[in-house]
């Protein structure tokens, strides 16, 4: 078998090599951005061009790049189509059977306030969600609720993805933190310890972002006393968790508290002036798509109406508990499992130094784990609610054919984002990008985070992040004298704010809002508050490196 080494300079040109690099990734973000291309186009498009680039400029060898590309469309419908195809269907069979309309009556009966209503649902629950299951979950959940409760396409995906960053670090249990340890050799309670010194501040800064964003200065002033509890309550637990607890259970149990304690302090306090409007302060494109919605009925729910509405969510919450679970994970993977190693690619294609310390042979093996995937346990949790809410297996099938007709263009779009990230993860072109970052010198502290923020932007992952770039931060801070803790922390801190950017994302959030061929005007909407969020992610954590030190001390 002939291996292959990564190349990094392959123009022998540092500037023009990680010009080189860029186009795959600049090309998908301005064929979505212009509005012009449909976003599964768009995508398939910047595969071709990831190939040529690949091949032609980084000399990978045409057989592993063709290989390499068929693995990442696999990949982007198992675990992350999967998981979005069956939050979908879940969403539909509650639709159909009159349950959601309860939830929206339960949702209004805390608070008919729009703004209190995306803190409760885009951040606090979407952080419960993160937290169980990650990889797409939140925003498909929560972009599928809010458009349930009448809020416009463009505010329900805009503003899930903006909320889901905070809580991004710990998600799916911890899954990010491992795999920074995993390729650090650092300690995770360590690593995770040290993300809960960074996030905790943005923790309470994004629900401000998030109500500002969607009703401007006056309307986020109107309820700062809720937007404080809501982050205070989860800001603080997020810190103590993950300093003096585990970095595994972060996000579930900030997450429940904050949602608690929001919804106590709303039944003592309520802004002076309800805000109705479902669609963007300013303009919003999307607000023009939207049929007339009917009145809420504000009827009092009895308690079986009650239970009813939540037995859905409930369900979905216990199984996705379960299957986050470490030890379940372990059965699952070790009992119903195919792993296939693809011939002439696995472990033939070697990271070099100095992204590695030593040549190391890169992974290249679909593991078909079937039963430990989140999208079963969330096609689980759709089927045992469909069943109890009087639907029969019939119907439930006929229903998961016409989801699978909704979600079709988008599973298919997924698939081809994740074949230029699985591409260009094993041809070197990410690693080219990443020395670029590295190159900075006594600003790397800046540059370092803004490097995990592109990682997640180019993987959409902050899992993915880590585990290529986690050793690229620990040999870089090493050599410049800073904490290698610190730097690979900031990595995944960092990497939070490319969530809301990765085209895998932002195709999630148009599928669950039915937003179909919007990309482009979400990718918009979002860009500048992922890039400004991350440049304070970069400016607090170079602080951390020369101002305040003594910040990351205890952790030397």
């Amino acid at each position: 078998m002939n291996t292959w080494n990564q190349i990094y300079n392959p123009l022998g040109n540092a500037a023009l090599s990680t010009v080189a690099a860029a186009i795959p990734v600049v090309t998908l973000l301005v064929l979505i951005a212009s509005g012009k291309v449909k976003a599964h186009i768009a995508a398939i498009i910047a595969v071709i061009v990831t190939n040529l680039i690949t091949i032609f400029v980084f000399t990978m060898p045409a057989n592993m790049s063709i290989r390499a590309t068929l693995l990442g469309v696999i990949t982007g419908f198992f675990p992350i189509g999967w998981i979005v195809l069956n939050v979908i269907f879940l969403y539909q069979v509650t639709v159909r059977c009159g349950k959601f309309e309860l939830l929206k009556r339960a949702v209004g009966g805390v608070t008919e306030d729009r703004r209190l209503q995306l803190l409760l649902i885009a951040f606090s629950f979407g952080a419960f969600f993160e937290g169980a299951s990650g990889f797409g979950t939140p925003v498909a959940i929560t972009g599928a609720v809010l458009i349930g409760l009448g809020f416009s396409p463009l505010a329900a995906s805009g503003l899930s993805l903006i909320a889901n960053t905070a809580p991004v670090a710990y998600g799916a249990l911890g899954t990010p933190i491992q795999g920074l340890a995993s390729v650090t050799g650092l300690d995770p309670y360590i690593l995770g310890a040290m993300v809960g010194r960074q996030l905790p501040l943005f923790s309470l800064i994004v629900p401000f972002w998030v109500v500002w964003a969607f009703a401007g200065w006056r309307g986020m002033k109107e309820v700062w006393p809720a937007i404080l509890v809501t982050g205070v309550s989860f800001a603080v637990p997020q810190f103590v968790i993950s300093n003096y607890i585990n970095p595994w259970i972060v996000d579930i149990g900030a997450s429940l508290i904050s949602m608690g304690a929001l919804i106590l302090f709303l039944k003592v306090w309520q802004p002076r002036q309800l805000w109705l409007s479902p669609a963007l302060r300013g303009r919003d494109e999307s607000a023009a798509t939207m049929a007339a919605a009917p009145p809420l009925d504000k009827t009092p729910l009895t308690q079986g109406e009650m239970w009813s509405a939540l037995l859905p969510w409930i369900i979905v919450c216990i199984l996705m508990l379960i299957w986050g679970n470490g030890a379940f994970k372990a059965w699952a993977n070790a009992n119903f499992v195919w792993n296939y190693p693809v011939p002439e690619l696995d472990k033939l294609i070697f990271k070099v130094p100095p992204v590695a310390a030593k040549p190391t042979p890169e992974g290249a093996v679909f593991g078909f784990t079937y039963l430990s995937f989140t999208g079963t346990g969330m096609l689980i949790a759709a089927i045992i609610s469909g069943l109890l809410m009087g639907f029969s297996p019939l119907k439930l099938i006929a229903e998961y054919g016409r989801t699978i007709r909704i979600c079709a263009i988008s599973l298919i779009t997924i698939s081809a984002m994740l074949a230029i990230g699985t591409l260009t993860r094993l041809s070197g072109v990410d690693a080219t990008l990443g020395l670029a970052f590295a190159a900075t010198g006594v600003l790397y502290p800046f540059f370092g985070t803004l490097l995990g923020w592109l990682g997640v932007a180019l993987t959409g992952s902050d899992t993915a992040s880590n585990v290529l770039f986690g050793n690229l931060q620990k040999i870089t801070s090493e050599q410049l004298g800073l904490s290698p803790i610190l730097m690979a922390a900031a990595n995944s801190s960092g990497g939070v704010m490319g969530k809301m950017i990765d085209a895998q994302s932002i195709v999630v959030a148009s599928t669950a809002t039915n937003w179909y061929g919007h990309e482009g005007s979400i990718l918009r909407y979002v860009f500048l508050h992922s890039i400004v969020l991350a440049c304070l992610v970069g400016l607090f954590v170079t602080l951390q490196a020369y101002v305040y030190p003594f910040t990351t001390m205890v952790l030397k």
